[in-house]
């Protein structure tokens, strides 16, 4: 099983998703936006090292907001999403070929990763 962090950033009432590359596992869909864990390496290190390196932003890494375990069929992810705050920076377009900020009612209007969808489903209960 692979880890994975991402990070759920708000924004007043709207949240971050990130658009994978068309030439990579699940092109062109939706994402909180994450990285697999390094070995020797733990899950916030690794969490502010993407945000960093994708997205040219330093966060500063909350609590955990969810956990999910998804089958992929080529890979095998334990996603966990941590709340995160942006202490510096503008996010930027390294790795992914857009970034949105939507609000819970516009996630219909996006194809996100299968690994997402329990994860919205929590963020929409949570913010009611």
């Amino acid at each position: 099983m692979t880890e994975v962090v991402a990070a759920l950033i708000w924004q007043g009432d709207r949240f971050m998703i990130c658009r994978r590359p068309a030439h990579k596992a699940r092109g062109l869909l939706w994402e909180s936006g994450g990285a697999k864990v390094g070995p020797g390496e733990t899950e916030q290190p690794a969490l502010i090292r993407d945000c960093r390196d994708e997205r040219a932003v330093t966060v500063v890494s909350g609590d955990v907001f969810t956990g999910v375990v998804h089958n992929y069929p080529d890979i095998t992810v334990h996603l966990t999403l941590f709340n995160a705050v942006i202490a510096e920076g503008v996010p930027q377009k390294i790795e992914h070929s857009d970034i949105r900020w939507i609000t819970t009612g516009e996630i219909p209007n996006y194809e996100f990763c299968p690994a997402d969808e329990e994860i919205l489903n929590k963020i929409v209960e949570e913010h009611l």
